[in-house]
């Protein structure tokens, strides 16, 4: 048992690395806040002043800022809607005993390790080019006109390429809850002659429940601040700004660093509102 002096120098060891990250939180948040309530033009003038809520009454006013929350809620509801289901396919399918097995896992996973930037440039250049493509050559060998999908099918191609990113994540984690399922209870419920789906249903996928909250949870807190496969895809045109993206443009494009800061305290407020949702869902899952 810990003593009352082991404790304490548990936690003073513990001080150096707490304080540190409560600095690299608190002092980014900090000058966010600050800015965000002062008239900050770096190229026109610097620090104009105090704003009050101005900046706060023009970001939310302006005519792209519900747009660009519906675009961010649809791209996380449709990568994690992609996401879970394929993953849980394709733990169940890298459980089954085949050759090659390690390696078709780390081909899976591999993924998750590109950078999104590197990302966005293949499918945009490599897949998704309407002339040179090879989704338009697959089109043009069907007879078929070949799709146009960063303009055509903007907000499905963006899901498309971040779908594909995270999905190696999403996999590894059911892969890993996959295998800790008690096989004997499987192997009694086809014993007594349950079809799979009925397995599947009843046995498999309520003990994935736990992990597929978990995937969602982390998935949405990354996923929420969404920007580098959008501004090299088609840089929030077609419907895919996302708040993220609308940040940018205000404070680098318009040069107005409060308002930009506005727009990332509201940011700020949407990921706590969802998370606080998802950990209310985790929570009833991690008590069932």
């Amino acid at each position: 048992m810990a003593t009352r002096h082991s404790r304490s120098a548990a936690r003073i060891m513990m001080a150096p690395a707490v304080i540190l990250l409560l600095g690299w939180m608190l002092v980014p948040l900090t000058m966010t806040l600050w800015f965000s309530f002062r008239k900050f033009l770096p190229l026109r003038g610097g620090d104009l002043g105090w704003a009050g809520l101005e900046n706060y009454v023009r970001f939310v006013s302006s005519s792209s800022f519900w747009p660009s929350v519906q675009a961010t809620l649809t791209i996380v509801g449709g990568v994690l809607v992609v996401t879970v289901i394929l993953g849980v396919l394709l733990a169940l399918l890298l459980d089954q005993p085949m050759w090659g097995q390690g390696m078709v896992r780390v081909l899976v996973i591999a993924p998750f390790f590109v950078m999104p930037t590197v990302s966005a440039l293949v499918w945009k250049n490599m897949f998704m080019d309407p002339v040179n493509g090879i989704l338009a050559h697959i089109w043009k060998f069907f007879g078929a006109t070949p799709v146009e999908w960063l303009s055509q099918a903007s907000m499905q191609s963006i899901i498309l390429i971040v779908s594909w990113q995270w999905l190696p994540f999403a996999t590894l984690i059911l892969l890993t809850a996959v295998q800790s399922l008690d096989r004997e209870q499987l192997e009694a419920a086809e014993m007594d002659g349950a079809p799979s789906l009925k397995r599947f249903w009843f046995i498999i996928l309520p003990h994935l429940s736990r992990a597929i909250t978990v995937v969602i949870l982390i998935q949405t807190i990354f996923l929420l601040s969404i920007f580098a496969e959008i501004f090299v895809t088609t840089q929030g045109s077609f419907g895919t700004k996302t708040l993220t993206y609308l940040i940018f443009q205000r404070v680098l494009e318009s040069q107005n660093v409060g308002l930009g800061s506005a727009g990332g305290v509201y940011a700020i407020i949407l990921a706590n509102i969802v998370a606080l949702f998802l950990m209310r869902i985790v929570g009833r899952s991690l008590d069932a």
